[in-house]
């Protein structure tokens, strides 16, 4: 069965002020459905049909339609996710205990906004939970993500920021770091430690 466009569970002016409509719109029905539409032709008769989103992540690949369109599905299906209108401000449960161990959310705030910053071109920055429990801030190129054996750190995603310039351009420009420090107001802490717990 193919891959399809995920619906969001709120209008495209929801997040206001911090992302606007039209960026919404334009990333979720032009960027996202070219990575369901690209993946869902490069794995067309392949032995990647038919398997999961996340298993196409962690199989790895040497095909580069398949890894960067795949990538471009998964991280984007979760991002819309961690995306909620007036966010939830705070770490809640047992992520919030995850990150008191790692300095405390205003070190977490810090860590996580330098890697979204310094993320050079295109990328993502993320909190990942490791197979012990802990968590780690890491940032991946282009659409990779931490579920692939090509990454840095690997873990389970369980918090992403895209930082490529469609998710933020039409109203930052080129005031990246504004952007990073407005996501913080939009973040679902609750969806955030469901993934935790799953």
């Amino acid at each position: 069965m193919a891959f399809e466009l995920p619906k969001l569970a709120y209008a495209y002016d929801a997040l206001e002020p911090t992302i606007d409509a039209k960026t919404m719109e334009i990333h979720h029905t032009k960027h996202h459905q070219a990575y369901v539409d690209n993946l869902n032709n490069a794995i067309a008769g392949t032995d990647l049909e038919g398997k999961s989103l996340e298993e196409i992540q962690k199989t790895g690949t040497d095909k580069a339609a398949v890894r960067n369109n795949g990538g471009g599905h998964y991280n984007h299906s979760l991002f819309w996710e961690l995306l909620t209108p007036g966010g939830s401000k705070e770490p809640v449960g047992n992520v919030k205990a995850e990150i008191e161990k790692i300095g405390g959310f205003e070190t977490f705030k810090e860590d996580f906004s330098n890697a979204a910053k310094t993320r050079f071109g295109s990328g993502w920055a993320w909190l990942v939970k490791n197979t012990d429990g802990s968590v780690t801030v890491t940032s991946t190129p282009n659409q990779d993500n931490p579920l692939m054996p090509v990454a840095d750190v690997q873990g389970t995603p369980i918090l992403g920021l895209d930082v490529w310039e469609h998710a933020y351009y039409l109203n930052y420009q080129n005031r990246r770091p504004d952007y990073v420090s407005a996501f913080f107001d939009v973040i679902n802490w609750d969806k955030v430690e469901e993934l935790y717990n799953k």
